[in-house]
């Protein structure tokens, strides 16, 4: 402490307190701070628990109007990260927090990961949204805390104004109107006015959109679920009866459409925590709590990420013990060293 009273210090996970993580750095003054190696400090942590490397893919979730998204400007970070992990590892985690982003990218990160890799796991640190749901369905196992969370799979496509809007929220509404007419023509009465009004201004190539669109990333989850979270199900839990390809096929199905479901959820930032992927969709997800020390882990690399959020101009962080980038609100990719 200085004489005027602030309370002094150079490391973040050095002054965390289990349970109060983030509390407790407010309040300090925090002079040398070597960020990248705090964020490697922390992935330490998390791979001391797991007995294998681990890889970050973390996005500001706290500040709104910056480039946060997953996109193509991801696509050579991201492969160089995987590229840097020696080859003999077989098995890695991916510590992820993202509000989502483009369906297509993501299908590239995941050809990055599974030819490379024999098992590949996701960490939900704090939010997978969207696409970022799309992304954690290609894992082996998925592993989340309490406050972790996932989303509706449903595309966001841009509306003739230029606003993104849910692509199942136009299917939907297009379905509601046919029922409420085939029942008035059953009548023998005329479609309600207000439904023909709604007919006209929704634009016909929108609604094409909306269906490729929604089937793209449908089908995306379905072959992930198949090929990858479900190549190691070989038992039905309630029966004991083995699993066949027609069920992991089914199942696979079954979840992504629910994902996909505008009804289901009826907003595309619906967080769905795990005991709604269990209760709901039955997903198997790891509860980080069985895992010894993960959970404690977990909240401490949160912790971490979020004061530096809320406290540097950062945007997205690539990092892995050999490799970093971190980009900030300047559309400049910078690597760490090149920032203290």
């Amino acid at each position: 402490m200085n004489p005027s009273g602030i309370r002094i210090a150079s490391s973040l996970l050095d002054v965390m307190r289990d349970g109060k993580e983030f509390e407790s750095l407010i309040g300090y003054q925090y002079n040398n701070l070597d960020v990248l190696n705090e964020i490697r400090r922390s992935i330490s942590e998390i791979q001391s628990t797991r007995k294998h490397p681990a890889i970050c893919y973390i996005a500001n979730v706290l500040k709104s109007n910056v480039n946060n998204f997953i996109d193509s400007t991801d696509d050579l970070p991201f492969h160089e990260m995987v590229n840097s992990v020696p080859h003999d590892i077989k098995e890695i985690d991916v510590i992820l927090v993202t509000p989502g982003g483009l369906a297509n990218q993501v299908s590239n990160f995941v050809n990055a990961l599974r030819p490379r890799f024999e098992k590949v796991n996701f960490i939900v640190l704090n939010m997978a949204m969207s696409a970022g749901t799309i992304f954690i369905m290609s894992g082996d196992e998925i592993i989340m805390s309490q406050q972790s969370k996932f989303g509706p799979i449903d595309p966001q496509i841009p509306n003739r104004e230029g606003r993104f809007v849910p692509a199942q929220s136009i299917l939907v509404t297009l379905d509601d109107i046919r029922k409420r007419g085939a029942e008035k023509i059953k009548n023998h009465e005329q479609p309600d006015w207000t439904d023909i009004q709604l007919l006209k201004n929704i634009d016909p190539r929108d609604i094409g959109l909306a269906q490729s669109a929604s089937r793209y990333s449908i089908d995306m989850v379905k072959n992930f679920l198949f090929s990858y979270k479900f190549k190691s199900w070989i038992q039905h839990s309630h029966n004991g009866q083995s699993v066949t390809n027609d069920d992991k096929r089914n199942r696979a199905d079954e979840i992504a459409n629910l994902l996909c479901s505008h009804t289901e959820w009826k907003s595309h930032g619906h967080a769905i925590n795990r005991d709604t992927a269990w209760n709901i969709c039955r997903l198997k997800i790891t509860h980080s709590e069985s895992i010894a020390g993960l959970d404690r882990a977990m909240r401490r690399m949160w912790a971490l990420f979020y004061w530096l959020f809320e406290n540097t101009p950062i945007v997205k962080i690539f990092v892995s013990d050999n490799y970093c980038i971190i980009r900030n609100i300047s559309p400049i990719i910078v690597p760490q060293r090149h920032q203290r």
